[in-house]
């Protein structure tokens, strides 16, 4: 039977100097580390992220006339499940990113809530 098995990745594409920006703060704040990256025959260019094996984020370079932020409707933010949230909330704090906390109790996990540099909304889930 088809069907969905879950979220593969996320996408977010943005001007050259924005991207690098969007790359230093999902590594070096959030986590992530960058991964191999397949080259396309469009010429694409960018950085795919990697949450342990996987690569759930891909940044795209865009330019000239692509250089305009997309709607994106609805969509509120990306969520990620992580650890470690005293040593986040410090990587956070250190760096001067605002965060909003939530307890919630089903599942039982604590919410961080923020934003990335390209204006994205961004959840971290820490379950306890």
């Amino acid at each position: 039977m088809a069907g969905v098995q879950g979220i593969d990745h996320v996408n977010l594409s943005a001007p050259a100097e924005l991207l690098e920006r969007v790359r230093n703060f999902y590594v070096d704040i959030i986590g992530l580390h960058e991964g191999p990256r397949p080259t396309f025959r469009s010429g694409s260019r960018g950085y795919w992220l990697y949450a342990g094996a996987e690569p759930v984020m891909h940044l795209t370079s865009r330019g000239g006339g692509e250089a305009i932020a997309q709607g994106t409707g609805w969509l509120d933010h990306i969520a990620f499940a992580c650890t470690g949230l005293p040593a986040m909330r410090a990587k956070l704090d250190a760096a001067g990113v605002s965060y909003r906390v939530d307890v919630v109790d089903m599942p039982p996990q604590v919410q961080v809530f923020l934003t990335d540099p390209a204006g994205v909304g961004v959840e971290l889930n820490f379950r306890s």
